[in-house]
């Protein structure tokens, strides 16, 4: 190993790996793969949480921990398994930590009894934060820099696309079959992904192995969390996951109810609405080019605010409609916020990129569970109410990036 000031020594000529070349095709690919097994694997849960609460008895908001459970301790997770892989190496936390989530997976549709399933679901979410807290290290890193918010955009496509295949297999063979076959066959895949995953990744070129001091681990952590700039985009992540989470939680509660009484696999094909961000993610790389990061990320989350507006209506279609919008400014806006953080934090970005996906996931394990109480009082209003508060305090928190043009 060698020491950090070596290390930037070493990586004053870095080798970038170049839009439109062949290890650029295959970065995305092996992130893909990585994306679509971590995130089918971290959000199966949600579109059968009724499911749960049905076969187990359960309060919406006590079903909700087989996903609050998992997004926690992933969020705890990141803050360790983020430093590690600058001792052991990107692809090795990346590739080892998918591996184990796809077992944890199949053995966690074994179990019988509810503390279990959320015991394991807890596991493989801190096995989970040894991909999401590197992956996006590891393209700050490799990736030349003019590529960098078109690459982060695509890496974000392949993670939503894996939590709308994870969201719409489990409804799909929940409702003709099981909750314990839906995990089996989503482990079962997720290993075949982490195969794609460890071919296709090239290793990485401009990163060194250091030693871990203690004093400075902390250190490099405390000298993010002081900027207050980055502290801003850190709670914006926070409310962003939060409220997205907190949406499609509860919305399949209330279709089951009248006047809709949708059944589990019609509430699953609301995962395809999780597709917008593959559109949306890459677009606001493309439009920040042009306007201020600023400027587009207010608007996208005016879009989130207008969604949640729209659902209000008791009718099927208009519902899906503002769920799209909704989807659509929460991909450009997590987009936008962590391709901002990596192109800023100029020294210590795995530790920069583990605090803002830190509380990115933090808000959805709170937000994720606390808005059952919410639903359990009011219903669909109360969560719309909870929703539009932090929507509000996210639009003011990026103003005052604005009024004090901030990064």
């Amino acid at each position: 190993m060698i020491s950090l000031k070596e290390k930037k020594e070493l990586l004053k000529n870095k080798e970038y790996i170049k839009k439109n070349t062949k290890k650029f095709n295959r970065v995305i690919l092996a992130l893909f793969s990585g994306g679509f097994s971590t995130f089918s694997i971290l959000y199966c849960v949600q579109s059968i949480l009724p499911v749960f609460s049905k076969e187990f008895y359960l309060t919406p908001a006590e079903s909700s921990l087989s996903l609050s459970a998992a997004t926690g301790m992933m969020a705890l997770g990141m803050l360790f398994t983020g430093p590690l892989s600058d001792v052991l190496g990107r692809k090795l936390i990346m590739s080892t930590s998918l591996f184990i989530a796809a077992i944890l997976t199949i053995i966690c549709s074994l179990m019988t009894s509810w503390s279990t399933i959320v015991l394991f679901r807890a596991l493989t979410g801190l096995a989970l934060s040894g991909v999401v807290a590197v992956a996006m290290t590891y393209i700050s890193e490799e990736i030349h820099p003019s590529s960098l918010s078109f690459c982060m955009g695509l890496y974000i496509s392949g993670n939503t696309i894996g939590g709308f295949s994870g969201r719409f297999l489990s409804s799909i063979l929940c409702d003709q079959f099981s909750w314990k076959i839906a995990f089996v066959t989503i482990g079962l895949f997720s290993l075949i992904s982490s195969c794609f995953f460890l071919y296709f990744l090239p290793q990485s070129k401009n990163f060194c192995s250091i030693s871990i001091n203690f004093y400075s681990f902390l250190n490099r952590f405390y000298s993010q969390l002081k900027k207050p700039e980055l502290f801003i985009l850190f709670l914006i992540g926070f409310v962003l996951m939060g409220s997205f989470v907190t949406i499609f939680n509860y919305i399949g509660y209330r279709l089951m109810l009248e006047p809709f009484f949708l059944c589990q696999s019609s509430i699953g094909l609301l995962s395809t609405i999780y597709l917008t961000g593959v559109y949306s993610s890459p677009k606001a790389g493309i439009l920040i080019k042009k306007y201020s990061r600023n400027n587009i990320l207010i608007i996208s989350l005016c879009l989130m605010l207008t969604g949640v507006f729209i659902t209000q209506y008791n009718q099927l279609f208009i519902i899906i409609l503002g769920l799209i919008i909704f989807s659509s400014g929460f991909f450009a806006s997590h987009s936008i916020a962590s391709s901002w953080i990596s192109s800023y934090t100029k020294t210590a970005k795995v530790q920069a990129t583990s605090l803002y996906l830190f509380f990115y996931y933090l808000g959805s394990s709170v937000f994720g569970t606390f808005g059952g109480f919410f639903w359990f009082h009011l219903k669909w209003f109360g969560i719309s109410i909870f929703i539009i508060i932090m929507l509000l305090l996210a639009i003011f928190l990026s103003y005052q990036l604005k009024k004090n043009k901030a990064l």
